[in-house]
Formats: C-alpha cells, structure tokens, sequence
C-alpha cells in the first residue's frame, strides 16, 4: 500500500557532506502549513574567549540516525505538526560550515518556532555526536558534552539551604535569650548559655555544611553514573 510518508525524500539525517535545504521536502507537499520554522546551526569563530580556526564532529551513527527520527517523530505529535527533519554534520569543518539544520512545517508559526527548538534541543542534548574544537593557538579539545540533562536529576530536598538553618538558630537563640530576661536570670549565667548557645551554633552550621557538600558529592557521583549509563546505552 502506499502512504503519504514513502513520498517523501529518504535521506540520512547524520551526514559527512555539506548540508542543504535542498535535502528536506519541500513546503509546497504540504499546502495546510502556513509556518516554517528554520534553524541553522553554523562554526563560529570563537569559544570561550579562544580563537577558534575548525571543529570536528563525531558520531555513533547507527544510534544517532535511529535517536534522530523518534525525536522527531515524538515532536511532530507533541505539536500536532505536519513535518519534522534534523540533520547533523559530522566530520571536518570550517568557520561558517553549517552543522546542523533543523526544518519543522505547521499550521501557523508557534507551532513551528516551538517544534523547530525542541529539535534542535533535544537532538543536542541527546543524540549521541561529539564536537572537537581546533584553536588558532595551536591547542584542541573536546567540548563539555550534554548527554545528561541536568533537569533530568530529581533535587533533593531533604536538606534544607544553609541560610535556612542559620535563620532558625538565630531566632530560637533570640527566643532563648529573651526567655532568660523574663525570669531575671543572672548576668553571668546569661552570659555562659549565650556562649555555649554560639558554640552550639558554631557545631551546627558545621554539620550543616559537611551535610551539603557530602550532598553534592552524592549528585556529582549520580551524574556521573547516569552519564556512564548513558553511554553504554549508546553503543549496545
């Protein structure tokens, strides 16, 4: 039987060759979208303050092609939009290549702006490609990756801010010292349980940050599974 989606253009959605438009299908097969929503993701000369002269892409292929059409797919229904492409560079490229190209056709514009972003988002923040940066110093590196989310870490809010609790012992050592005032406590016992009130509080603000940085150790080694996780799913 043939179906309206074998009409349309087969073509590779990780690519080694320079990207067109011409690869997509054009607006003309859809005549009940009036939006299109572009983007186009070019080298640009500059990366944190270091010159930048080439990039290269890499990619698990297999995976990537396979990561690309359910993304897209998964955003033409969450859009109800009529069409959703996104094809990746990879290999060498220069200043002013294109890298990316993301092309989505709606109804109207919002649905295409917001389709067109997600794209590109999720296939960024997905999609298992990797950049190398080539620097007019002579230097190169692989740049800070996004294959793990950060809004995908539940936080924890089992530990409340340190201001929090800094906030709570000043006010019960201030209701503590106006008790005191009340049954005309002697000057000098006033004063130790305000001295050891102040070591008390020296102990607990302590505890409360050791308890914050073992927390961010605890997230910083649950990222870092997640992300060894992420991988290893990449290449099964």
């Amino acid at each position: 039987m043939h179906t309206f989606e074998q009409t349309l253009k087969q073509f590779n959605r990780i690519q080694d060759t320079p990207l067109s438009q011409d690869s997509f299908d054009p607006i003309q097969d859809f005549p009940e979208c009036g939006g299109i929503g572009i983007f186009i993701g070019t080298v640009r000369n500059h990366h944190e303050g270091k010159a930048v002269k080439a990039l290269k892409y890499t990619a698990y292929a297999p995976v990537s092609e396979k990561m690309i059409r359910q993304i897209e797919q998964e955003i033409q229904q969450k859009f109800a939009v009529a069409y959703v492409r996104v094809i990746h560079r990879i290999g060498a490229l220069n200043i002013g290549e294109k890298a990316i190209i993301a092309i989505a056709y709606a109804a109207h514009r919002r649905e295409a702006f917001a389709a067109c972003e997600e794209a590109v988002e999720r296939v960024k923040h997905e999609v298992p490609v990797w950049k190398e940066e080539f620097y007019l110093d002579g230097t190169s590196q692989y740049v800070a990756g996004c294959c793990i989310r950060k809004d995908d870490v539940e936080p924890d809010h089992s530990i409340q801010p340190e201001s929090f609790h800094q906030h709570d012992c000043e006010r019960d050592h201030g209701a503590s010292q106006h008790h005191s005032s009340q049954h005309n406590q002697p000057q000098h016992q006033h004063s130790l349980a305000a001295h050891s009130q102040h070591r008390h509080l020296g102990d607990t603000h302590l505890e409360h940050k050791h308890q914050q940085q073992d927390h961010e150790r605890e997230q910083h080694v649950l990222l870092s599974k997640q992300c060894e996780q992420t991988i290893y799913q990449w290449h099964m």
